[in-house]
């Protein structure tokens, strides 16, 4: 038996409000590359978490790629000052940057704080264990605890047992990551990551590319990551549509 035409209208609108409130759910892909002691992307992904609350109708699925912003620091890494006075000249000016930096952090409600930084680590590790997160745990609660641990807590992530505790704080297996880190598991890959960023022309941290297409470099603010997140989910809606 077929349905009257009124019935028929009704349930045709249904169905047509239903597809415009799937498709106006767009989801949008966004690389991350960054490092977790680089303390701009540090504030950047928080500027990018705010501007996607800007963006309720569009849901942002990242994925975090490494960068090494020191290339240089060995494995073990090294003493904080003599980060400090080999990059920056001296401690005294650094702490002018220091200041700037803190500020920003603070307005976006983080805390910074680099008097607490004994020890400044090479990041492999630390992308390594932000790779694993992606089938234990978010991959952005990750790397936000690694950031946090660095930039708030003075944490050391040069040593294992930082980053084990860290993963465990995340929901991961500790015994499994203490087995990984002891091996060089995923360096290769990593390491290949790394330089495939800085071989395609990045060269300052964070960058986000959003939908493949548009390439923000920097912390930029949430209105103009909202911005790009606007433009470039509505450029994608149109070439499905």
């Amino acid at each position: 038996m077929f349905p009257s035409p009124a019935v028929g209208a009704t349930v045709k609108a249904k169905q047509t409000r239903a597809i415009m409130t799937e498709s106006s759910a767009a989801t949008l892909h966004v690389e991350v590359v960054s490092d977790v002691v680089c303390p701009w992307c540090y504030i950047g992904k928080r500027r990018l978490e705010l501007a996607s609350e800007l963006n309720p109708d569009v849901t942002l699925d990242i994925n975090w790629r490494p960068y090494f912003l020191n290339p240089w620091i060995p494995r073990e890494g090294i003493d904080r000052a003599t980060y400090l006075e080999t990059k920056f000249g001296s401690a005294e000016r650094y702490a002018v940057i220091a200041e700037r930096v803190a500020a920003a952090a603070a307005m976006e409600g983080l805390t910074y704080a680099p008097d607490k930084i004994g020890r400044q680590p090479n990041t492999l590790d630390c992308h390594r264990l932000i790779l694993w997160s992606r089938s234990a745990t978010d991959p952005a609660r990750m790397t936000q605890r690694l950031m946090d641990l660095y930039f708030t807590e003075g944490g050391d992530l040069s040593d294992p047992r930082t980053l084990i505790q860290a993963a465990v704080d995340c929901g991961m297996d500790g015994d499994l990551v203490r087995r990984l880190l002891a091996s060089d598991a995923d360096v290769d890959r990593i390491e290949s990551e790394a330089n495939s960023a800085k071989e395609a022309g990045i060269d300052g941290v964070p960058c986000f590319i959003f939908g493949g297409s548009v390439i923000v470099t920097g912390a930029q603010s949430p209105e103009y990551l909202a911005s790009a997140i606007e433009r470039t989910a509505g450029r994608h809606t149109r070439l499905r549509a």
